[in-house]
């Protein structure tokens, strides 16, 4: 084992075991420290507000809700790679110090999504007292993360709502119309669907959509 050491293989078998956890984990940080949250939420309401049940499926959904959240990662993901695993493959810094490095340029965009609110909320709900008179970039993960995602939900449902309005002002008017009509056995969905889709498809709302998603994250 000292052999094992000396030769340098311990740190190697080290870094596999930190590989490893960061892999077993990393379905947590997707969801929990990233902006995947937001846009798979924001589709599920667009899907619900069209009218639409299993279309498009939850595989495409989830899909381009992935590459969207590489997309507006990348720059997070390229500073995480410059000033922490170059570093570390070259093994100029330790383990600790690479997960500190690694975890600023994160810290950095959680931040910068989280309303000054939601980080108060979980300072005062924190039972440590120094937490009260540091600035937020001094703030540990526990604290950073659950108001990050809290401003997620918020954001996520502000839009949904916004998504809302306009098709659901196409389901009462068609609803009106087919009373006034005195037609009241034929659904209301069934003739409003093809209105939404097509209004839909007429804005250019995929492209309209995420272009405003990834505006929000710049």
């Amino acid at each position: 084992m000292i052999d094992i050491m000396i030769n340098g293989e311990g740190s190697d078998i080290v870094r596999i075991i930190i590989l490893l956890t960061l892999i077993s984990v990393a379905p947590f940080m997707l969801l929990m420290m990233t902006c995947f949250a937001r846009i798979i939420i924001v589709f599920s309401f667009l899907r619900n507000a069209l009218g639409l049940q299993q279309t498009p499926p939850n595989q495409v959904l989830i899909g381009l809700a992935l590459f969207i959240t590489f997309f507006i990662m990348a720059p997070v993901v390229d500073q995480i790679n410059e000033t922490a695993y170059q570093p570390y493959s070259e093994g100029q810094i330790e383990t600790v110090e690479f997960l500190d490095r690694a975890s600023v340029p994160l810290k950095e965009f959680m931040l910068k999504q989280t309303t000054l609110g939601e980080v108060e909320l979980y300072k005062g709900l924190s039972s440590r007292t120094d937490l009260q008179n540091i600035s937020p970039q001094e703030l540990p993960m526990s604290v950073v993360v659950p108001a990050f995602i809290t401003s997620e939900l918020k954001r996520a449902f502000i839009i949904g709502f916004l998504l809302f309005v306009p098709f659901l002002i196409i389901d009462m008017v068609v609803a009106s119309t087919l009373m006034s009509m005195g037609i009241i056995m034929l659904p209301p969905v069934m003739i409003s669907l093809p209105f939404k889709i097509m209004l839909f498809v007429v804005v250019d709302g995929w492209s309209l959509l995420i272009k405003t998603l990834v505006m929000t994250y710049n």
